[in-house]
């Protein structure tokens, strides 16, 4: 495995490839690979095995989607390097290049943001190799069904959680294959961001989440987003009832903006409009979403956390928000006041009392909140700025107005800090005060029960 990137999971054998790394460094890759199949509005099936090589040199393909201006906007990059294809459950695999024999490194499985309708596992933006190469970790990133395709349903004919359920089996894949490229299966970290992260907070509901992951990191999750939203998601699958399994990919597209339509008169439960639904498979109605978390708390390790001016990236967005920006002299301290208020309503206050929950019910919990940002970034610590620490190279984000007016090497700088948090936690070490870096990022470990 040290001299060639060549595995034999019990999946089937795979072979990947080498990328050369900043810093003099390697990393292996071995991406697109299948972990599922599904037809159109039906549950995913596990791929079978395979007794010739699959070669994993292809990014995942992603979820066919509609444009999201926003992320070309802030990110300054998309997902068209990746091309879309429905069939799209698949996973890429990307550890260091020098795993001993027999080494078990922890694992860490990022499953991507995007509102449940836009973005993809492997997108540019959300490349794990950096924290791979720095911390010695095996990271895995998901690709799976969105929007129309996986999360809308609640019929025979058009299931509800089909993307749930496509993640839930890329977790069964991992453990069941993980070891063969050097990670240890008993120390799986599920990290996710917005969306992701909300997702990964519905499997913790499940009585399979303590066998899956370990840890889990839940970075800016709208956990306001919950049950009771049957009546707006009925409207929704109203709007596109016309669907069939036969529709083009385009024509499912389309429809989308139907559903979002159906969907706007709800306040900020229509904000993230396609998400995972309580009372529907593979998930319990709204009490049994909570007390099933709370039986796993014990197993499951936390890290929650928000950053600090979470809604800046939406409120120019909005178009009574963004003409009261507009006003003179008092316009730009209203805005703040407003995104403070957004802020803690949307992020913080829920990510405070899920940690305490967390807590209360035997697990061990830390949180953090993110205040690093670029200093002619109009947005501020806002919603995703804490994804170029994490993520990707200069050459991923040089062109990104989310970092402009920061030099690489800060950006570097303060990530590779930020990075070895987060590693320090995959290997179960919770952060706390001291682990705080000034001008980036502030932790809090919450007292345990009795302690």
């Amino acid at each position: 495995m040290v001299s060639s990137p060549g595995f034999s999971p019990p999946c089937g054998p795979i072979t990947g490839w080498t990328e050369d790394w900043p810093g003099g460094r390697q990393i292996v890759r071995a991406t697109g690979i299948r972990y599922a199949r599904a037809d159109r509005f039906g549950a995913p099936r596990p791929e079978p095995d395979h007794g010739e090589t699959f070669a994993a040199t292809s990014w995942a393909p992603a979820c066919p989607q509609a444009p999201m201006p926003v992320l070309e906007e802030v990110l300054g990059s998309g997902i068209d390097e990746l091309g879309v294809d429905e069939d799209c459950q698949r996973l890429s695999i990307t550890l260091p290049d020098d795993v001993g024999p027999g080494e078990q490194l922890p694992v860490m499985v990022w499953i991507h943001g995007g509102s449940y309708v836009s973005a993809a596992g492997d997108a540019a933006a959300m490349d794990p190799a950096p924290i791979v190469a720095e911390q010695r970790v095996v990271a895995v990133n998901v690709t799976f069904r969105l929007g129309l395709f996986g999360f809308l349903g609640g019929t025979d004919a058009r299931p509800a959680n089909l993307g749930l359920l496509d993640i839930l089996e890329a977790f069964r894949w991992v453990q069941r294959n993980i070891a063969a490229f050097g990670g240890d299966p008993r120390q799986v970290t599920a990290y996710g961001q917005s969306a992701g992260a909300h997702a990964i907070v519905q499997l913790m509901a499940l009585p399979e989440a303590a066998s899956l992951f370990r840890r889990a990191i839940i970075q800016s999750a709208p956990l306001n987003v919950a049950g009771g939203r049957e009546e707006m998601q009925g409207r929704m699958l109203d709007a596109t009832g016309d669907l069939t399994t036969a529709s083009p990919v385009s024509e499912v597209v389309r429809a989308q903006a139907a559903a979002l339509r159906a969907s706007s008169a709800y306040g900020l439960q229509g904000a993230m409009s396609f998400s995972p639904q309580h009372g529907q498979h593979p998930l319990p109605d709204d009490a049994g979403v909570l007390a099933g978390r709370d039986a796993n708390a014990a197993a499951i390790d936390l890290l929650i956390g928000f950053t600090a001016e979470e809604a800046l990236l939406f409120v120019p967005r909005i178009p009574a928000t963004k003409r009261l920006s507009e006003l003179p002299i008092v316009g730009k301290p209203l805005t703040r006041a407003v995104v403070a208020a957004l802020t803690w309503l949307v992020y913080r206050r829920d990510a405070a009392t899920f940690a305490k929950r967390h807590v209360r019910a035997g697990g061990r919990a830390s949180t953090y909140v993110v205040s690093w940002k670029a200093p002619h970034n109009v947005w501020g610590a806002c919603h995703m700025i804490e994804l170029p620490l994490l993520f990707g190279s200069e050459k991923t984000w040089h062109r990104a107005p989310l970092v402009r007016g920061a030099s690489w090497a800060e950006i570097d700088r303060e990530g590779k800090r930020l990075r070895a948090v987060w590693g320090d936690f995959a290997r179960g070490t919770l952060p706390t005060g001291t682990d705080s870096i000034p001008g980036v990022a502030t932790f809090r470990r919450l007292a345990t029960r009795g302690g």
